[in-house]
């Protein structure tokens, strides 16, 4: 069927994308989506996950809540001041209701379940905190094998959103961020917000998808405190929708270019806390200040794309164009 994915997310607006993408794109097996905490509380994120289910007509795709908080300290505060008190711009009841129950297990046991019950490899898409996600390799170490690889919303290369130098997911839980892009060996993609910022949508791409109507029309209409807050951000109208960027390289591998950087999480705390550490000088520079080098291990960094190309992706789905 294409594909097989799940996601991991704290909707959000542009969670809300990207949910929906996944989930009326015909080429991915979206089998399961399990929330954590992160825009807003974990209750919030739930329910505004099953919703969105609800929106795209996807009453069989499961839901599971996760982390209610990170690994080891308190997430300082959320990002409702983005996203509006209810992380869909106050708009969340206007969505339909799930027909589905919530799954009686949390996050992790049904990742579980979903990566032993698959006969490939599984993409995980985590776009909110990587609480979940450092839960479940660090429990469940022998299901590294049924992962593909984890495409990942977060960090920054050259600034942050949240702090100065970090990126929101990623200083939600800077402890699990590191467990899973230093600590762990499984393929990662990071999608960080450098090219997530290139990416942006400005207002006649919105409106021609309000008039598309449907699911597209839908999702427009819940990006009231978006419109708000991202001219200020980037100095110009429009809007980013990150963890759309990185979904729809989840669903379609390459439309992204990457490339590969031994990389680090500052988990001090300092003024750097929660900043992605990708250490871009040459592997010979590297070899000769051993003693001022990242980790080992590498990762795969979106660093470019064709941005028409993408916006056209994620436009043509959400419209129902394709």
């Amino acid at each position: 069927m294409g594909t097989k994915l799940i996601i991991d997310t704290d909707p959000g607006i542009d969670d809300a994308f990207a949910i929906s993408l996944a989930a009326v794109s015909a080429d991915v097996d979206l089998l399961g989506v399990t929330t954590v905490f992160g825009n807003v509380p974990l209750s919030a994120t739930t329910i505004n996950a099953r919703r969105l289910l609800a929106l795209c007509g996807r009453p069989d795709v499961p839901v599971a809540a996760g982390a209610e908080r990170p690994l080891v300290h308190p997430q300082p505060f959320t990002a409702a001041y983005v996203h509006g008190a209810d992380g869909l711009s106050g708009l969340s009841d206007t969505l339909p209701e799930p027909t589905r129950e919530l799954e009686s297990v949390d996050a992790v046991t049904l990742m579980v379940s979903l990566l032993e019950a698959a006969d490939e490899p599984v993409t995980i898409a985590p776009i909110g905190p990587l609480t979940n996600i450092a839960l479940l390799l660090a429990a469940h170490p022998g299901i590294r094998e049924k992962i593909a690889r984890i495409v990942i919303m977060g960090g920054g290369l050259d600034f942050g959103n949240t702090t100065t130098a970090a990126e929101f997911n990623i200083w939600s839980d800077p402890e699990a961020a590191r467990r899973v892009l230093v600590e762990e060996n499984v393929p990662c993609v990071l999608v960080p917000l450098d090219l997530t910022h290139r990416c942006a949508v400005d207002y006649e791409w919105l409106e021609k998808l309000a008039a598309s109507g449907g699911v597209g029309g839908a999702l427009t209409g819940l990006t009231g405190s978006y419109l708000k807050h991202y001219p200020k951000a980037l100095g110009r109208e429009g809007i980013v929708l990150h963890d759309t960027v990185a979904v729809a390289e989840a669903i379609s591998p390459g439309i992204l270019k990457t490339e590969r950087y031994p990389i680090d999480v500052d988990t001090t705390f300092g003024p750097s806390r929660g900043a992605t550490v990708v250490d871009r000088r040459r592997a010979q520079a590297r070899a000769e200040h051993p003693e001022g080098t990242t980790p080992d291990n590498t990762v795969e960094v979106a660093v470019d794309t064709d941005l028409d190309g993408l916006r056209a992706f994620v436009f043509d789905r959400l419209s129902g164009s394709r």
